[in-house]
């Protein structure tokens, strides 16, 4: 009880209202990602667009006080259960129930370092979906991926399956929790 009341008055705090009217505003994107920034150190915006969208559970652009409380206590102190739902959420970037090849790889793009070399630095990202697919997906899914197209695509079910095998993998598309600290 007392951490959920230090989360709401640190909300009222940060949209600068008083608790009695908390229900009318919230957190727009930009004020979000601003306390993403200073509080959690994150950089990357695609990243922290997709936290936002994964906190605003109705979808109307704004992060209540609820949606705050709900969403800081997976962020912060999920269980792993929470937390593999959380990040898949934050990867699928079309909200259809797979990370496709092409979210794959938009998400590494974004949130790997550019190294300047003579490489085209998007074959190595390409190089990279490839071993995170072989990695994640099950042997029905691999059949899948030999397919023409190559329209590899991950479910929920081989994601969570792949990180309860390697916790690692958990934030394997860029970073979207916290570190320890």
């Amino acid at each position: 009880k007392s951490e959920v009341e230090c989360l709401i008055k640190l909300f009222d705090t940060l949209v600068g209202k008083p608790s009695n009217r908390f229900a009318a505003v919230g957190f727009d994107r930009n004020m979000f990602r601003d306390t993403l920034h200073s509080a959690f150190g994150m950089t990357d915006d695609m990243i922290m667009d997709r936290v936002f969208r994964t906190f605003d559970r109705d979808n109307d652009s704004c992060i209540s006080v609820v949606e705050w409380v709900e969403g800081l206590s997976v962020f912060l102190r999920g269980t792993l259960e929470e937390r593999i739902k959380y990040c898949f959420e934050v990867y699928d970037l079309n909200g259809d129930g797979y990370i496709s090849r092409e979210e794959m790889f938009q998400m590494l793009k974004n949130s790997l370092l550019k190294q300047p070399s003579e490489e085209d630095p998007d074959e190595g990202i390409k190089d990279l979906v490839d071993i995170a697919l072989k990695k994640m997906a099950s042997t029905y899914s691999l059949r899948y991926l030999s397919d023409y197209d190559h329209d590899g695509k991950l479910s929920f079910t081989d994601f969570k399956k792949a990180v309860r095998d390697e916790n690692l993998l958990l934030e394997a598309f860029g970073p979207c929790l916290p570190d320890m600290k």
